[in-house]
């Protein structure tokens, strides 16, 4: 392809989309229901192409909408960078041609908190001059501010950046903006539209080569359940297959490839064939072994995937299974490329994919070809020096000569008598031979490597691997040569003069083509590979003029490409089969829009074929989990389908990495204690589920340290702000993930197509009302589910997860009825860790006796609404924690010394009553009272906690105590102070109820059930006048006057 073609096609592609957006105002762009009544369901079968291509489009618009939308409620997080210039392109034709060019503030002086964002080809950015915060900066008076589409990014050849503006550019309202006050002019990232544009030509029928064959095929539901060509078969027609996909693959996965290279036989329809991978049965090993055989029939393939990580990973299968079988070096790997963006792709931390990356190969093959300095030019060097040694010399001794000659002339007057003599006839052909072999090696091995087998025969390969030899054991015996003598008879030796014949042979039989651009290379090699990977997005790269035609096209994780997406590649010229591969009951493509969604837009191909019953080829083994790990998801996601491989059915497959039957290989571990709340936008968190995991984590690396087994760890959540949260605890371990101890933490969106030795799920979900939200998706919960290889560990409320009727009420069941169903505080440090996260993060929780905190306290205690308060203003969760231990050793008896208590004198009949405790840190103290209650028959003695205050708040919370205690009678005020020592603790006592008894607690309960409003020591007492005998006048002589110290 032209370089000024594919300029044009930048300029033009999805030019109707892109003005459309343009046309939306910011009042539109935040309208939410702009589309909602032009969008429609997308129906299962569809009456023609026509109809099939204009129901995707009301939807597309709806999600570039949201997207926009989306982007545009974060603006004051949006990526931004500052403008140097702006000026008018070449291209520029008004009205409707408004092409501009900027460039970029170098990222160094830029403003710090700017960021070095870097517009790329597909980008919609807003030019402004003011940092938005907020969308309603974009649109105020005075302001300069327009949207514009970013269509050719910067390159070695130009540092300016090309855009189509939505309106034009009056630059002096531009100049105005710069001088008055607001010197900056900002690019701001809205969002990418480079998919959505390609989609759109797609739809509109607007691709090089349009082929609409295979989508007419699957319009309709298909015509039988078997899609071979019974035809074509019944005349004996077989392709030969490689023997390896007999000797590697189990049964379903060796029908399902044979079933699909058998499909190549078929020249008089095209076919779709789809491949049903579930969790763990091989998908990725059975495409490329699918591939291999394409490859060596020599089939022309594209293989696509959804993302670039799904390209990346069956890419690095296939290579790895082509490197086994190579014959010679590494020759047959230029007929495979992967293409897409080296970052994206993260193509450095993959180095056995540099061999068939595209921009990788292109950069080699250009050195390769280089005219001066290139594989012809070595060549021909080395010929010269091995034919005639003697002539290469007398030329070096005449540029010596003549170089001295020259110098003489200009310095006559100075004599240099360190100059190095020129070198000896031996001494020069080493040196000389040692500068052209080392490149010329090194061309000879990228050549066979990255150019396609089609233009590079085996017999060319042969000679220069034999050449290479030849000249290697030349090096060697150069080495050994210490006179010119030697020299000359190494040159004359059988092996030296085989070596050069060779040379001649490949100089006269082996041309490379003329070009020396990094477009046409790359071209080159697209057009003449055999195989080719990329995103379904990407594929619409090779819609150009030219392009070979492709005769397969393979879609790996097919099930989560939304259909409209897979219509890029489909539409490939001279396509006659497609094979799907994916898993339908795993998670589909992401959507942004509800509306969208709701309209099926993420729904694949893959998924509405399975919906018309289109006959799939299922992989019924499961090589990955744990028997106990599979048994849930294969019964209620694949009806017991699939089978468990031999692998894990081996006894060393039972790990135990923790000691318990909670650490088992499957186990749901119930935390009732959490608090579900909102962390970041709109996801879910809570810190108490966050504890545990982190928790169980820290025994996993104990354990690693103290064994040193390898184990990996995956914590799955569904929700952004768990996994945020979970991630800010467990981040001290990501030192050790090259030592053997690795911990990834992500969504279930993350996380599929991974596994781990490991995986614990948070499902983060309690409340009282069963509410689940999205996590009562069956698809995610299948991919959840089924990532863990030797231990599943699910964290969850079960209470929550049984109340409605959902996935997750079936596996709270299963669990139960398996006997794996366990409760987090039946573990030592786990119960520890929701005490602790509790106290940090929830601790009214705790104020209640059947709380962890007093679950085995032999003291029933109440807690009065000031305390709850007070406790909740304490933001030092140290001294939170010391509180809530206080006051758990006091429920189970313990009492402070009295050398241990601060000197606090109170007067009143509180003195009798009222205990005071220094905390910790001196500056808060515990209010606390032994209280009388009813209960069965019985006066029992309970703990009212009354405050934590400071200490200048003790003699006021003493005073309004003293209102309350005046309405206690002589026995309540006995028996409150009565106390009963079981060795050194204190316990509670118990007295039946006697009717002549004058223990009236009935206005003591009444008491203290009310909130005391009018109590509250934040205010003053209603009558400050009133004193102790007027509250306790048959105690008056008693206690009249009478104080406590502490």
């Amino acid at each position: 392809m032209e370089r000024t073609n594919a300029k044009k096609e930048l300029e033009l592609a999805g030019r109707s989309l892109i003005e459309m957006v343009f046309s939306w105002s910011l009042r539109d762009v935040l309208n939410k229901d702009l589309y909602t009544k032009k969008v429609t369901r997308i129906p299962e079968t569809f009456s023609s192409m026509a109809d099939y291509m204009k129901s995707f489009i009301p939807p597309l618009l709806e999600e570039t909408h949201a997207d926009l939308f989306s982007n545009m409620t974060a603006l004051s997080r949006a990526p931004i960078r500052e403008i140097d210039s702006v000026e008018m392109a070449k291209e520029f034709k008004s009205p409707k041609d408004l092409f501009y060019e900027i460039s970029l503030k170098r990222a160094a002086d830029t403003e710090n908190d700017v960021g070095k964002y870097e517009p790329e080809v597909g980008d919609l950015i807003a030019l402004t001059d003011v940092r938005p915060k907020r969308i309603d900066d974009l649109n105020r008076p005075r302001r300069f501010y327009l949207i514009a589409y970013v269509h050719g990014g910067r390159d070695e050849n130009s540092d300016k950046i090309s855009i189509l503006a939505s309106k034009s550019i009056i630059f002096t309202e531009l100049e105005y903006a710069r001088k008055n006050k607001r010197e900056t002019l900002f690019a701001v990232y809205l969002m990418n539209m480079v998919t959505n544009v390609r989609i759109w030509k797609a739809l509109h029928s607007d691709l090089e080569g349009e082929n609409t064959n295979i989508i007419k095929q699957v319009l309709q539901a298909a015509n039988s359940a078997d899609e071979n060509c019974t035809t074509c078969f019944s005349k004996g027609k077989c392709s030969s297959v490689p023997s390896c996909i007999a000797d590697n693959l189990n049964d379903s996965q060796k029908a399902a490839v044979l079933s699909c290279v058998h499909m190549r036989d078929c020249y008089h329809q095209n076919t779709v064939k789809l491949i049903w991978g579930p969790p763990g049965t091989g998908k990725t090993k059975t495409v490329a072994f699918l591939l291999l055989a394409l490859l060596k029939m020599k089939c022309r393939t594209l293989t696509c995937a959804p993302t670039n990580i799904a390209v990346v990973e069956v890419a690095t299968r296939l290579r790895s299974l082509v490197g086994e079988t190579l014959e010679y070096g590494t020759y047959g790997l230029g007929d495979i490329v992967l293409l897409g963006n080296r970052k994206r792709m993260k193509i450095d931390d993959h180095n056995d994919l540099l061999d068939v990356f595209l921009e990788h190969r292109a950069y080699v093959l250009g050195k390769c070809f280089a005219p001066l300095t290139g594989w012809k030019y070595c060549l021909e060097s080395m010929i010269s020096l091995l034919n005639n040694p003697e002539f290469e010399y007398i030329i070096y001794m005449e540029k010596i000569k003549k170089e001295t000659d020259e110098d003489d002339d200009e310095l006559d007057f100075v004599k240099d008598d360190d100059a190095a003599p020129p070198l000896t006839f031996k001494e020069f052909f080493r040196k000389k031979f040692s500068s052209i072999f080392e490149p010329l090696k090194s061309f000879m091995v990228d050549l066979y490597t990255h150019l396609p087998t089609s233009m590079i025969q085996l017999e060319v390969v042969e000679n220069m691997i034999r050449a290479l030899e030849l000249l290697e054991s030349l090096e060697v015996s150069l080495g050994r040569v210490d006179v010119a003598k030697g020299l000359t008879q190494v040159l004359n030796c059988f092996e030296s003069k085989q070596c050069l014949r060779l040379l001649r042979s490949l100089s006269l039989t082996f041309s490379l083509p003329n070009l020396t651009e990094n477009y046409g290379i790359k071209n080159m090699c697209l057009e003449n590979a055999c195989l080719v990977f990329c995103t379904a997005s990407s594929s619409a790269k090779l819609h150009t003029e030219g392009m070979a035609p492709f005769e397969y096209l393979v879609i790996d994780e097919a099930a989560q490409l939304k259909e409209c997406e897979s219509a890029i590649p489909l539409q490939l010229s001279g396509l006659r089969h497609a094979i799907l591969i994916g898993d339908e009951m795993q998670l589909p493509a992401m959507v942004k829009s509800k509306i969208s969604e709701k309209a099926e837009f993420g729904r694949s191909l893959f998924e509405r074929l399975v919906m018309l019953d289109h006959h799939r080829h299922l992989l019924d083994v499961q090589y990955r989990m744990h028997p106990s790990i599979s048994l849930f998801p294969n019964r209620e996601f694949y009806d017991n389908q699939i089978s468990d491989g031999p692998n894990v059915q081996q006894r060393c497959f039972e790990k135990r990495f923790l000691q318990g039957n909670m650490y088992g290989s499957y186990a749901f571990i119930s935390i009732a204690q959490g608090k579900e709340e909102l962390g970041g936008g709109f996801s879910s968190k809570n810190m108490v589920e966050a504890a545990v995991v982190s928790e169980i984590v820290s025994k996993l690396f104990k354990q690693y340290v103290h064994t040193k087994n390898k184990v990996s760890i995956g914590v799955i959540s569904p929700y952004k702000a768990q996994v945020h949260a979970i991630e800010e605890k467990l981040k001290k371990y990501s030192t050790y993930s090259n030592e053997g101890f690795s911990v990834d933490v992500r969504s279930v969106d993350g996380f599929q197509g991974g596994e781990q030795d490991v995986v614990i799920i948070s499902t983060v979900r309690c409340n009282g009302n069963g509410t689940i939200g999205f996590l009562s998706n069956r698809q995610r919960a299948n991919v959840a589910l089924t990532r863990a290889r030797y231990c599943l560990w699910i964290l969850g409320n079960g209470f929550t997860l049984l109340h409605k009727n959902s996935i997750w009420k079936k596996l709270v069941l299963d669990a139960k009825e398996r006997k794996c169903f366990h409760n987090a505080d039946e573990d030592k440090s786990l119960s520890q860790a929701i005490m602790a996260a509790l106290v940090e993060h929830q601790p009214d929780t705790l104020l209640s006796n059947d709380s962890l905190l007093f679950r085995e306290a032999r003291w029933k205690i109440s807690f009065k609404n000031d305390f709850g308060r007070s406790i909740a203003r304490i933001s030092d969760a140290e001294i939170r924690q010391e509180v809530l231990s206080m006051l758990a050793k006091l429920a189970s008896g313990w009492r402070q010394p009295q050398e241990d208590r601060d000197l606090i004198v109170l007067d009143g009949i509180s003195s009798q009553l009222l205990e005071i405790y220094n905390v910790k840190d001196d500056e808060n103290y515990l209010a606390w009272t032994v209280d009388i209650l009813k209960e069965e028959g019985n006066y029992i003695q309970v703990m009212k906690v009354w405050d934590v205050v400071p200490l200048s708040d003790v003699i006021k919370l003493a005073k309004h105590l003293d209102i309350l205690f005046g309405s206690y009678t002589v026995d309540k005020m006995q028996k409150c102070k009565h106390r009963s020592v079981d060795g050194s603790l204190v316990v509670p006592m118990k007295w039946p109820v006697d009717p002549s008894s004058t223990c009236d607690e009935t206005d003591a309960l009444w008491y203290l059930s009310k909130p005391l409003s009018a109590l509250s020591i934040r205010d003053e007492p209603e009558t400050s006048s009133a004193t102790v005998s007027d509250h306790f006048p048959s105690l008056k002589s008693e206690d009249a006057g009478s104080k406590k110290k502490w």
